[in-house]
Parts: structure tokens; sequence; C-alpha cells
């Protein structure tokens, strides 16, 4: 394939060690409200909207006034108990200077609220050097369906062959993949590579794909 001309990025699992906190914050949530369900159950749920994460996990409408306030809830708990606390995954803020200095083109394309994902992007430095973003708050539906990528490649006004997604979960690579965009894949996120079956390429995390980056997708230096 030629190299890419831009990148649309997730966040949470990629750049950012939030896939834990997400669940847990769900799991709170949801116990609140007097429903018990395990961590592992949400956990590999994360990567989805919460439109798919609620009926999945615990069987609750997200538009019914419950599925509402379940989701408020989680929200106030990720923002006060979790996000001032994540780090960035070793490397990645040094990978999108690196892509940025090879001339590709930086947007987020994220299933996080808008503004958790503010927070997020402050966490690994992705604030600074993206052009555009988008958020659950862009699209109609979540990932696996392809509406976000769908708005970040007309956010970023790049077509889709030109595009390459970098993601961690099988969500990324399915809603990737229903939208034409071609995917490399994280495994920080904690998904093994057969779940990420389908993406390009499989690095351990941003740090483990900036030292092998000559040989990866994104090098414009020369053609793969």
């Amino acid at each position: 394939m030629h190299p890419p001309s831009g990148v649309l990025l997730d966040v949470d699992g990629t750049l950012v060690d939030s896939n834990d906190a997400h669940a847990q914050a769900w799991v709170r949530a949801l116990a609140e409200a007097g429903i018990s369900v395990p961590f592992e159950r949400v956990r590999a749920l994360i990567g989805k909207g919460g439109d798919k994460l609620l009926p999945e996990a615990a069987g609750i409408d997200p538009d019914s006034p419950q599925g509402k306030s379940i989701s408020k809830r989680r929200g106030e708990i990720f923002q006060k108990d979790f996000l001032p606390s994540l780090k960035p995954f070793p490397g990645a803020k040094e990978l999108l200077v690196r892509m940025k200095r090879e001339g590709l083109r930086l947007a987020v394309a994220s299933s996080a609220k808008e503004d958790e994902l503010k927070g997020l992007l402050r966490v690994c430095g992705a604030d600074e050097l993206i052009e555009a973003s988008t958020s659950s708050d862009d699209a109609d539906n979540s990932k696996p369906d392809p509406d976000i990528v769908h708005a970040a490649l007309d956010r970023i006004g790049l077509p889709a062959e030109e595009v390459i997604l970098l993601g961690d979960t099988p969500y990324d690579v399915e809603a990737a993949g229903r939208a034409g965009v071609k995917v490399v894949a994280l495994r920080c996120g904690g998904w093994s590579d057969a779940d990420l079956a389908g993406a390009l390429a499989i690095h351990d995390s941003p740090e483990d794909l900036l030292a092998h980056f000559e040989e990866s997708p994104f090098a414009r230096s020369k053609s793969h």
C-alpha cells in the first residue's frame, strides 16, 4: 500500500491507559442504581459507546430515564474519580510528534463523550497536535458502527483510502473496516491478536510502534 496522508486516532486504550477506569466507572454507576454487573463483562465492551454497552451489559435501554441517569452518573464518576489520575501510555505523545514530522494529518475518532475527550487529549498531549476531533456527540451510532470514522474523515478532509486508523479494540477494527479505512492496532488496550484480526499490523504500544516506525504502514519515506 502507499503511505497514508492522515491518521485517525482512537484515544482510550490506544494513547491513554483508561480502559479499566471506564469499566470501573460503569460498574459503580450500575451498582448505585442497584444493578450488579461483573467488571469482566463490562470490560469486554469498552471501546463501544454507552448506547451499545448498557443494553449488552445490563439489558438497559440507553434512551430510557434509567439509562440516561446511569450514563450521566458514569460520566461524573469517571471525570471526578478516574480522569485526574490517568496516564498516557509511554511514547504516546512522541509517536504523535513523529507522525506530524512525517507530514501526516492527525484527527481523533473516539467513542468518548466530548467533555471527557478534552481531558483525555490533554493527558496524552494530543490536544497540541491534532487538527480535528470527533466524539460520540458527532455520531448517531457509536463503534463498531462506522459513523464516527466517517465523521472524522469529513473533518480531516481525506478519502478513506488515504487514512489509517490507530486503535486498540475489535470495535475499532470493525468500525474502520466498515468505513473502508485500514487499521493498525495496539495490544495495550487489553485485546489479543485474535481479537484484532483484520489489522494491517499489531504492536504492543505507542512506544513499540514508534520504535518500529520505519517498518510500519505509517512511514512515508518509502512505499510498502
